[in-house]
């Protein structure tokens, strides 16, 4: 259902299955009210999250080593989620989730760090509410497992890890840059297309 299409009517948002539940982000039996408006599901996202909306996490995953190009496609896909007023979700460490939260950040989102240690000042310095774990890699679990939507950005061990358990919890994910193409994942050519696969996949899954 990517291709749905959205409208305003009033206060309420309508889709193919009814009118939007905002707060329990499900879909009711209702008729399309006259004259309602057209809105892409990016729109639907940006007028959520004006009215009220319960914040629906978003996961960014990618290696704590990244070059350049990842670092500035990290930091577009965090700014997004940010300016949707979506909360993003991440290991709260360096490279990739560190660009993420940055940008997510500083366009207003909450920023969330699932940090491997026991100490959360080891979160990055734009993780708004960091959480320590100390459960090391396997809080790589926790990060698919809360996550409404994963997006990957690059490759290492630990990012595949979380690429897998995306995919084991029935998670979209959808991966960016030189993020391995597993089975199940779904290809984005650049952010935007990221940005409005992600969108579309809150609304409909």
């Amino acid at each position: 259902m990517t291709n749905a299409k959205f409208y305003n009517a009033g206060d309420a948002i309508y889709g193919p299955r009814g009118r939007l539940d905002p707060w329990n982000w499900c879909w009711q039996d209702a008729g399309l009210p006259e004259g309602a408006v057209e809105l892409t599901a990016r729109e639907v996202l940006a007028y959520l999250s004006r009215s009220g909306a319960r914040q629906i996490p978003v996961g960014v995953i990618g290696p704590r080593e990244a070059g350049k190009d990842k670092l500035q496609m990290a930091e577009q896909v965090g700014s997004a989620i940010g300016g949707l007023g979506l909360t993003m979700i991440c290991g709260g460490r360096t490279g990739v989730m560190a660009a993420a939260a940055k940008g997510c950040r500083a366009s207003g989102g909450l920023t969330v760090g699932m940090l491997p240690g026991h100490d959360w000042r080891e979160a990055n310095e734009d993780i708004m509410l960091p959480i320590a774990t100390g459960l090391s890699e396997a809080r790589n679990m926790i990060i698919a497992k809360s996550s409404a939507v994963l997006i990957a950005i690059g490759g290492s061990y630990g990012t595949l890890s979380e690429i897998a358990y995306g995919l084991h919890f029935s998670k979209p994910v959808i991966v960016l840059g030189d993020a391995p193409d597993v089975a199940g994942t779904e290809r984005a050519a650049n952010v935007e297309e990221a940005i409005e696969s992600m969108a579309s996949h809150l609304l409909t899954n």
